[in-house]
């Protein structure tokens, strides 16, 4: 995994905007009408063309094919793997339910929006076991033909998988006697498709929101042991997976949920922080534009990753139309670097995913290739900032 040696990198969390026509597909096929598979196949490639032309416009260093052939972040899984089935309806989140007026609105936006939802996902309904590496090693093959067909040459290319925790808070079970085994289960599962990827070659991006987010939407009304106990059995299950793949292939990205909303509700990275870093990965990714985290890079100090592991900090926000302005992207990687104590340990990126299920994101295509490149100035600030060059 390459540090920032003589700049500071740039990245994002992996899900980009999808072409309308594209996601009119994919929204088709989560309701259940029929679909030209053939049809769906070849906007995906073509979709994912687009979009590395865009990241290398914008400046960005780690790059992925934008999660274009995916319905989204963790939905497409239920497709590679048996025992998922049916479906149900996800729960309020925390912050919601404290606020009517404010739920009232997100309900109405979300009723508005043609989109895949991550709110309604399937079930466990049986025993979960991998369908084989088809799907990924298509998924891979394409991304590296698109990368030689386009000339592209990022620093270092990645692909996203969703983390065992994510899936067993999501994908509510049905079949397994305890939470326990359920996660065990889907990392058992998910091992194959981490190591696919990482023998094609890429880095792997574990996407685990679970991590964060699920304090407030699965344990909400359970004491904040309970969630640690999940933290806990997520990151085993997440080693167990990652056995035959050393940690520098790997980074791990943790969040509070991509939306807007009060947050209020949030668990303290302070509270989670001493159980994730026992991760055995080779770099962690949290959200540090987001207004109720922002402050949370001060934790570092007092709550260090190991010395072998890059912190990568979302300064932009993938949320808002605003574009930061690069001194300010500058400024917080800075804040970040000294909380580290080595800016040659930081990459830059984004809070999370601006699509992370097609159709489902808030940002106007346009302003997200500015923010990128915002990003990209930011970097080259701090960099200057830090004597790299």
């Amino acid at each position: 995994m390459r540090r920032s040696e003589d700049r500071i990198l740039t990245t994002h969390t992996g899900s980009l905007p999808r072409p309308p026509e594209l996601t009119r597909l994919y929204v088709r096929q989560a309701r259940r009408e029929s679909v030209d598979a053939a049809e769906l196949e070849r906007l995906g490639r073509e979709a994912l063309r687009w979009i590395l032309r865009q990241q290398v416009e914008a400046g960005v260093d780690l790059g992925n094919n934008g999660e274009q052939q995916r319905e989204g972040f963790f939905l497409h899984i239920r497709h590679r793997m048996s025992g998922f089935g049916g479906s149900w309806q996800r729960r309020t989140r925390a912050d919601a339910l404290r606020y009517p007026a404010f739920r009232r609105v997100m309900e109405e936006q979300l009723a508005a929006r043609e989109a895949v939802s991550n709110m309604g996902p399937p079930k466990a309904i049986g025993e979960i076991r991998y369908l084989g590496t088809t799907a990924i090693d298509t998924e891979c093959a394409d991304f590296q033909a698109a990368l030689e067909e386009t000339g592209t040459r990022f620093v270092e290319p990645f692909v996203t998988a969703p983390s065992p925790g994510i899936l067993a808070g999501a994908m509510k079970n049905e079949h397994y006697e305890t939470e326990e085994a359920y996660l065990e289960a889907l990392g058992a599962a998910l091992r194959p498709e981490y190591e696919a990827i990482v023998g094609h070659g890429f880095l792997l991006q574990l996407d685990c929101p679970d991590l964060a987010l699920e304090r407030h939407l699965s344990y909400q009304d359970r004491p904040l042991g309970d969630f640690l106990v999940f933290v806990e059995r997520v990151v085993a299950a997440i080693n167990n997976a990652l056995q035959n793949i050393p940690r520098d292939r790997v980074r791990l990205h943790v969040c509070w949920g991509n939306y807007e909303g009060p947050h209020d509700c949030d668990v303290p990275l302070a509270d989670i922080l001493p159980i994730i870093r026992k991760a055995d990965v080779g770099a962690f990714f949290f959200p540090f534009a987001n207004p109720r985290h922002a402050h949370e890079y001060r934790v570092f100090e007092k709550i260090p990753v190991a010395d072998d592991q890059i912190i990568i900090a979302g300064v932009i926000d993938s949320l808002t139309n605003f574009i930061e302005h690069p001194e300010v992207v500058a400024d917080r990687l800075e804040r970040v670097a000294a909380a580290v104590g080595d800016p040659h340990r930081v990459i830059a990126g984004t809070d999370c995913g601006f699509d992370t299920s097609a159709g489902m994101g808030r940002v106007a295509q346009d302003v997200v290739w500015a923010k990128l490149k915002s990003l990209a100035e930011g970097a080259r600030i701090a960099s200057q900032r830090f004597g790299m060059h």
